[in-house]
């Protein structure tokens, strides 16, 4: 097997095994749990079941199905990007991290898509069915993308000489996201950090 083909492989593998643990561990959280419903992990990492219905950090700025239609076509581009570095000598690890990139944005496309279809409505009190006989809480491409992923690493209250935040509640990190995010994020920070001029050559020959 030609080091082109054990690439591709590679890559099939990493894609394959993380949109696995990113829906496996969805529709855990969206079968099991009640929204803004918690278990704690430790102290500092608790599976905090929320849903986000558009764009990152839940601001909804376009119509959904726009931003569905969006990131198809993104992750299409990603996808044909990622055949022309394999086509090329390019290193295994910056091609990893493109992939950990498409992976992430697949997984949160998948929610997208179909959750709004094959799940009922989660609510404070109410625990999602999977495939409900009166259908799911939403048509395609309008799905909410389920987040679960919590870590409040320092929990405490501001002084209260701080202008405007004064003895109001201050916690780090407060975002909660899911798999797909991380596998977006840690792939964008390592080829920043370590593959920038090959990012810069690949573009370059695109």
């Amino acid at each position: 097997m030609t080091k082109k083909y054990q690439k591709g492989w590679g890559i099939i593998a990493i894609v394959f095994l993380l949109l696995l643990l990113d829906q496996s561990l969805k529709i855990w959280v969206k079968t099991h749990m009640e929204l803004g419903q918690s278990y704690d992990v430790f102290s500092w990492f608790q599976l905090h079941f929320t849903e986000n219905p558009g764009m990152a950090f839940g601001m909804e700025l376009i119509p959904k199905w726009i931003l569905s239609v969006f990131r198809i076509v993104a992750v299409i581009a990603i996808a044909v990007y990622i055949v022309r570095l394999l086509k090329r000598n390019v290193s295994f690890g910056y091609i990893a991290c493109i992939a950990l990139i498409f992976a992430g944005a697949v997984g949160n496309i998948i929610d997208c898509l179909f959750y709004g279809m094959i799940f009922s409505e989660s609510g404070y009190g109410l625990l999602a069915t999977f495939m409900p006989e009166g259908g799911g809480y939403a048509s395609f491409l309008h799905g909410k993308v389920v987040d679960m992923l919590y870590f409040p690493l320092i929990q405490t209250t501001w002084p209260d000489w701080v202008p405007v935040w004064g003895g109001q509640e201050f916690v780090f990190f407060r975002p909660i996201f899911n798999l797909a995010d991380s596998a977006i994020c840690v792939g964008a920070c390592i080829m920043l950090l370590f593959y920038r001029s090959v990012l810069s050559k690949s573009l370059s020959k695109s």
